[in-house]
């Protein structure tokens, strides 16, 4: 009979802000349980003949390879690795950490998100205060000047920071919002006109939960960032399951299909940069090809600006 692979201790996925029997949690993310199961399902994923080796058909009582299989892969001792997956990071070398990343077939952003998970930045607990971050006025007069083309600036958390006219046009009028509300997780999990815009939600809604999970790795002790990942697992199972996935992706361009009440159904491509002069802040802007309808209705929303929500829809245009 086929030896079982035995669970490794347990690691408590913390939810943020509980409560214990040793008084209130720290309201932070826990780092042991990120790493545990940033590993566990990046391992659980892989197949033996993904990675060369033989599967000779005896039924798994977990998914993916076993420790044993990747330590063998990685090149180090099954204890070594198993203590790596029950979340203790500390001290472990680049080499290490380089031949894991390989044997889990991990993505560039995975390799990254490994490591800030591994080796947290020596700047964090001076950071806990959080600050707002702040948006240079030359960035803002240069959103200005891109008469048309939507643009956004964000930052941690997923918060928009700076926005123009077209951009408003096209997701809502931030002015208006509460500044907590001017940020991408909550709008597009509990924000229904937000949802509806997006044809394509669900890969809108993995792509901000991705963005999440990356912050979370470089700021585990942000109480803010746990404060959010708190109130949407609450309010959203959707964002459980896919927070729960554990999965991280970089995606700077793309195309995005909408249908805007007014407008009706938009394609549009998008561009996300980020800043030279602040690493945790993106300029997102969407362009749509040129002389196309899409392309036609963003002229018109934008020509519109925050007094779009005055105009007639497009099924009273057409009397609907």
């Amino acid at each position: 009979m086929e030896e079982q692979e035995q669970p490794a201790p347990e690691v408590a996925a913390r939810a943020p802000g509980a409560t214990g029997a040793a008084g209130p949690a720290d309201p932070t993310l826990d780092r042991r349980a990120e790493l545990s199961e940033f590993l566990r399902t990046r391992r659980a994923r892989l197949k033996p003949a993904d990675v060369g080796m033989p599967d000779y058909g005896h039924r798994r009582r977990v998914p993916g390879l076993r420790r044993e299989e990747l330590a063998q892969l990685a090149g180090v001792s099954v204890a070594y690795y198993t203590r790596l997956e029950q979340g203790h990071g500390a001290n472990v070398s680049t080499e290490i950490l380089e031949a894991i990343s390989r044997a889990l077939r991990l993505t560039d952003a995975e390799h990254a998100h490994l490591l800030h998970l591994t080796q947290p930045k020596t700047h964090k607990k001076r950071r806990r205060t959080c600050a707002r971050q702040q948006v240079r006025p030359a960035l803002q007069q240069l959103m200005d000047a891109m008469d048309g083309v939507p643009a956004y600036v964000v930052g941690r958390r997923t918060d928009i920071l700076a926005w123009n006219r077209a951009c408003a046009a096209l997701f809502g009028d931030f002015a208006s919002w509460r500044p907590e509300d001017r940020n991408w997780a909550r709008m597009i999990f509990l924000n229904e006109a937000v949802q509806g815009l997006f044809l394509d939600w669900e890969s809108k809604a993995s792509d901000v939960v991705s963005y999440l999970r990356m912050d979370a790795g470089c700021h585990p002790d942000d109480p803010q960032l746990s404060t959010l990942v708190g109130e949407l697992s609450v309010k959203s199972e959707e964002f459980r399951r896919m927070w729960a996935a554990h999965d991280v992706r970089e995606k700077g361009h793309g195309t995005k299909l909408l249908r805007h009440p007014l407008v009706g159904e938009l394609t549009l491509s998008f561009e996300t940069l980020q800043l030279s002069d602040d690493a945790e802040q993106y300029l997102t802007t969407y362009h749509a090809e040129p002389h196309s309808p899409s392309a036609e209705a963003l002229r018109l929303l934008a020509s519109w600006g925050t007094d779009a929500a005055s105009q007639p829809t497009a099924g009273e245009r057409q009397g609907l």
